[in-house]
């Protein structure tokens, strides 16, 4: 009988451990579910974007895909925790501008460096946002509201998800192109704001149009004026806000991305993206997305980090110019 070296049986040994390993690792990604982490509450345009991709998504991948609501700190609670998940790609972040490009022109300390701890994905949307009053304001447009804001200093006051939110930054900017005093109340999420905007205790609030028109339609709040450059085709009747305020330039809209915590596997990275391009190129998912005010965009995962420096760069500019800061 041929005798078989100690270190050979023990070569074997190993690899015999190690090829099933291996075998699973080279699996087709994914193998089981898939967390998208909504680092808001319910209800506001992340939530509804997760939501109504979510079946598509699941069906696409193979996998089941589960929303979990993480909110807290203008979203960076959320954020943080998939920043430090595993970077296998199966816990990821529905994030927002707010996250990825305003908070950290706002916060002097942020739990997570956004350039590094973060693999950018896919732009998913752009989100459409519409200023709204309370009905008992007496102010049909953006002109009054200016004129009101200036004859009442200190009166009126805006709501916000948060200090650093698209809200946020919107209203202060807002603010200061129109040299008003407008008190911010910022809340923890989107569901109790629309509820005390909708009972006369904060004056305004810039929103997106998905969670703020059926409100309008109903008669409960005003919409004086969308925020970007061109009229919405949905709201074709509702002037910018740069034109019926007379304020060139004013642009308010957000946006969303998928990103997964740093240093996940370019082939994971790929298949993420090309399921969401897949998914969003879809007409009936692009009727879904337009009917509650996202706009489809897509994109490779290197388009969205390249936007979200350029984006970051931009808003901590804004919000060192109009001061704006966490409060």
């Amino acid at each position: 009988m041929r005798h078989i070296p100690h270190w050979a049986r023990a070569l074997c040994a190993g690899l015999a451990l190690t090829l099933p390993l291996l075998a699973q690792a080279q699996q087709a990604y994914p193998t089981k579910p898939i967390k998208l982490i909504v680092p808001f509450t319910a209800g506001g345009a992340v939530d509804i974007y997760a939501r109504t991709v979510q079946a598509a998504l699941a069906e696409e991948l193979g996998q089941p895909v589960v929303v979990e609501n993480r909110a807290g700190a203008s979203g960076m609670i959320g954020a943080e925790a998939v920043a430090k998940s595993p970077p296998d790609g199966y816990t990821l972040m529905v994030g927002n501008i707010a996250i990825l490009a305003m908070n950290p022109g706002v916060y002097p300390k942020m739990p997570f460096d956004v350039q590094k701890d973060f693999t950018p994905i896919i732009q998913t949307v752009q989100v459409n946002y519409v200023l709204v009053v309370t009905t008992s304001l007496p102010v049909k447009t953006v002109g009054e509201l200016i004129a009101y804001a200036k004859a009442n200093p200190g009166k009126l006051t805006y709501g916000s998800s948060g200090s650093g939110s698209a809200q946020h930054m919107a209203a202060e900017l807002f603010k200061a192109q129109t040299k008003t005093f407008i008190t911010h109340i910022p809340y923890k999420g989107t569901g109790a704001l629309v509820g005390d905007l909708i009972a006369g205790h904060i004056s305004l609030i810039f929103a997106d149009q998905g969670s703020m028109m059926p409100q309008v339609k109903a008669g409960k709040l005003r919409a004086l004026a969308v925020g970007g450059k061109v009229r919405s085709p949905d709201y074709p009747d509702i002037p910018t806000v740069a034109e019926a305020g007379k304020l060139p330039g004013f642009e308010a809209v957000a946006w969303q991305g998928i990103a997964g915590p740093a240093g996940m596997p370019a082939s994971v990275v790929k298949r993420l993206s090309d399921a969401f391009n897949k998914i969003q190129a879809d007409p009936a998912m692009q009727a879904k997305l337009n009917a509650v005010g996202l706009t489809p965009v897509g994109g490779s995962p290197e388009k969205f980090g390249g936007y979200i420096k350029s984006e970051m760069g931009k808003w901590t500019k804004v919000a060192k110019d109009i001061g704006a800061t966490a409060d």
